[in-house]
């Protein structure tokens, strides 16, 4: 070899750098989590999750109007009842905590996404996704229940339906109940990829979700199981999904790229509150810089295959964008 090839031509000035970069990030990326509680007074900051709130109507509201202009235009609602029983009844009444969430903010903003949850754990008195025998989660039965659920979260006004419950079939039943109550228009973000994750703790502070028994280990995925996570997405596309999404995401930078590779549908990535978390906590030690490995870590989601990126980064990163004239 009798030269070298000077890579640090193209990184010489910030220009440059601009110039030839190759993932984006913009705030048309992003879904923004908010978490909605029957019954609060007022907004309440979940302790594992600086920045994070729990929120009454009034307040989600104004949330809501901060994060439009901040050229915000998507959000994914959580609801916290008041009232929890064993099939979760309030996951699909008209008058539910997220069908009351998703009417309020399409009356006030119609121009916005709404993309509901759609599970039963935040209704549950047991925790779990789904209706029990015992302590067993019947797989059919909860079906039934979450075709119930977004169905009535279609008619409030939810644009797209995103089941996390991570049953067998759920996108096939769901497709199935929307169309047949009139919904055909309505997307399905399906949760094809969701891991038995560690990474989930604050969501259940903020959710008040946590299992009152067991795990969910027998309806989520092995973190270990590359193979299955495929086969998962495969069928949840076969079955009528939208968007596949991979949960969590920054562990799993893999599975998002083996999925990018295998689908050409919307993929989403889901940066799951530990991430967030740990992140936060990092910078208040001093340990990190928050704002740039905010903006590495949603990078590397993006150059891994995501096309849209669920986080609770969404306003941090929207005023970084805003400051970088983006």
């Amino acid at each position: 070899m009798t030269s070298f090839t000077r890579h640090r031509r193209l990184r010489r000035t910030a220009a440059m750098r601009d110039m030839v970069r190759e993932t984006q990030l913009s705030v048309h990326d992003v879904i923004q989590p908010l978490f909605v509680k029957e019954g609060l007074k007022s907004k309440q900051e979940v302790a594992s999750m600086p920045g994070v709130f729990q929120f009454s109507l009034t307040d989600l509201l104004q949330e809501v109007a901060s994060s439009v202009d901040l050229g915000i235009k998507a959000f994914i609602i959580f609801g916290i009842p008041a009232h929890k029983d064993a099939i979760g009844s309030q996951a699909s009444a008209e008058d539910g905590i997220v069908q009351q969430a998703i009417r309020l903010i399409k009356q006030n903003y119609p121009d916005v996404l709404i993309i509901a949850d759609t599970c039963l754990c935040e209704f549950t008195s047991h925790g779990h996704c789904g209706v029990l025998d015992g302590e067993h989660v019947l797989n059919d039965a909860s079906l039934e229940r979450l075709v119930e659920v977004a169905v009535s979260q279609a008619r409030a006004g939810a644009d797209i339906i995103a089941p996390s419950n991570a049953m067998d079939g759920y996108v096939y039943a769901i497709r199935q109940g929307l169309d047949k109550a009139g919904f055909e228009d309505i997307a399905i973000m399906a949760y094809a990829i969701k891991f038995a994750s560690s990474f989930y703790g604050p969501f259940r502070d903020a959710g008040e979700s946590a299992p009152a028994f067991g795990d969910r280990k027998t309806y989520q995925m092995d973190p270990a199981n590359r193979l299955e996570a495929l086969r998962e997405a495969q069928s949840d596309e076969a079955e009528g999904a939208d968007f596949l999404m991979v949960k969590p995401a920054l562990a799993f930078l893999d599975i998002l790229r083996d999925v990018r590779q295998q689908s050409n549908l919307p993929l989403v990535a889901y940066n799951v509150s530990g991430e967030y978390a740990m992140i936060k906590a990092a910078a208040q030690n001093g340990w990190i810089d928050e704002e740039k490995v905010m903006v590495e870590t949603l990078l590397g989601m993006k150059r891994a295959g995501a096309d849209i990126i669920i986080t609770y980064f969404a306003k941090d990163l929207a005023l970084y964008l805003s400051k970088k004239g983006v």
